[in-house]
């Protein structure tokens, strides 16, 4: 074991030395200096420290899996807790999705989960993160017991917290397109703050670029703009887009796929539209946060909501826009089409 963390062995150095990063041609879409991102800039950790930490990556130091592998509990010497994201050897992203989150890194906002380290030796490729001790929102959210705890203040304050996460992706000196935003990669703070995370499948804009088109679509159908999942074009627009279907699922307490062909709605945003038409959309609202009090308030983040999945990304509101609607600095909001 290294006896300083973050130390650069040898072989570290050779592998990581002066690396460009190229995301989907990322060169041509950071332009000057900020396509050299170096990544022996980061602490390196050894495979040895992070088997300690994780006790040989034991099962009941699992927190989650995903398309990139698995994701584990760890402790440092210093007692600092961390999580540690380990790609597998049969998954379908690499060095690609491994050097994203690195380069994404490099910003630092309170509602983006914050990279500690890295490790990388032979096929093995790892990301140390802060712990979130209170997991993803999924977790809390689609619990019958632990969604209770997320009070109307708490699921609001959720909703601005990711809402300002984006808005700092998106006009920040890079413009990052997440791509995959849904409840498993929002995680929780020990206070129930929000972060954003998992920015494997995330894209860099540069310049004045403002979208772009790919045939790797990616992500959830069920979180996914239309002209994304049919036509593999993607832009700010279509974080709005997966943004909205979160609000409604944290507002609801429902997922937007739980629903099957006998409840007619398709998705939970056929429901909200719906109960739109119909003058009713507070009974979207989940029976934990419901009352007759907030039932205004409550009304206008729905109304906002729909504003957001509107068919034509042209149509939908920036998410500066949607963060300003939802703190009523606009208030007369214009009406879904």
């Amino acid at each position: 074991m290294a006896k300083s963390l973050g130390r650069k062995t040898k072989s570290e150095k050779s592998l990581f030395g002066r690396q460009e990063v190229n995301a989907d041609s990322t060169e041509s879409t950071f332009g000057g200096n900020l396509g050299q991102v170096k990544l022996e800039d980061l602490p390196l950790f050894s495979f040895e420290e992070l088997a300690i930490a994780t006790d040989d990556f034991h099962e009941a130091n699992k927190l989650g899996q995903g398309g990139f592998g698995f994701v584990s509990k760890g402790k440092l010497p210093s007692g600092q807790e961390i999580a540690v994201k380990r790609l597998s050897k049969f998954s379908g992203q690499g060095m690609e999705e491994f050097m994203n989150e690195v380069v994404i890194s490099q910003l630092q906002h309170h509602n983006l989960v914050r990279l500690l380290g890295c490790c990388a030796k032979g096929e093995e490729k790892m990301l140390l993160y802060e712990y979130m001790p209170n997991k993803s929102l999924d977790v809390f959210l689609f619990d019958p017991i632990k969604q209770k705890l997320l009070d109307r203040r708490k699921r609001a304050n959720i909703i601005e917290g990711i809402g300002r996460g984006l808005l700092y992706l998106q006009r920040d000196r890079l413009r990052i397109i997440h791509r995959d935003l849904k409840t498993s990669n929002v995680l929780l703070d020990q206070n129930l703050n929000p972060k954003i995370s998992d920015f494997g499948m995330a894209k860099i804009f540069g310049g004045n670029q403002d979208q772009a088109n790919t045939r790797r679509v990616v992500g959830p159908y069920g979180y996914m703009a239309p002209e994304y999942a049919i036509q593999g074009r993607f832009s700010e627009k279509s974080d709005v887009f997966s943004f909205r279907v979160l609000l409604l699922e944290i507002l609801s307490g429902r997922k937007n796929t739980s629903f099957n062909h006998d409840d007619h709605y398709l998705s939970l945003l056929g429901l909200a539209w719906k109960l739109w038409n119909e003058d009713m959309i507070v009974m979207l609202t989940d029976s934990a946060i419901s009352d007759p009090r907030f039932q205004v308030e409550i009304s206008r983040y729905i109304h906002v909501g729909l504003l957001c999945v509107e068919e034509f990304a042209t149509n939908r509101p920036t998410i500066s826009t949607v963060l300003s609607m939802l703190s009523s600095e606009i208030v007369d909001l214009p009406t879904p089409k």
